[in-house]
């Protein structure tokens, strides 16, 4: 168990390493959740990625898709566990902070577009 979290989040800080903010490789919020998100959370939001296939993470990738779980958390909530990581909002560890990776503003149109995922708005 511990092995596969030690290549877990190797994986993460590979990812990290690799896309610097200033590189040009990501554009805009879909283009950003296919580059750093996918591998957890599914092509489709639903938290079935290539590195949770057969349940393999500890703790299950949110599920962007669902309108009645994402409609529970605000915007804050979703900008925090997006630039602080998993253990800013009590999920996993192995969700790294993006801050740095990504600027604000787009860390901002990441949470517009998880809105447009599920298809909901936060409590309000």
């Amino acid at each position: 168990m511990a092995e596969r979290k030690l290549t877990s989040y190797g994986l993460a800080v590979a990812i990290m390493l690799v896309t610097a903010p200033d590189s040009g490789r990501a554009g805009g919020a879909e283009d950003n959740y296919r580059l750093y998100c996918v591998q957890c959370h599914g092509t489709t939001g639903n938290g079935w990625g290539i590195n949770n296939t057969a349940g393999g993470l500890a703790v299950s990738p949110r599920n962007h898709t669902n309108a009645e779980e994402m409609s529970k958390l605000s915007d804050e909530d979703l900008r925090l566990a997006i630039a602080n990581g998993g253990d800013a909002v009590s999920k996993s560890e192995l969700m790294p902070p993006w801050e740095g990776v990504l600027t604000e503003k787009q860390i901002t149109e990441m949470v517009v577009y998880l809105r447009k995922l599920c298809r909901c708005s936060g409590p309000g």
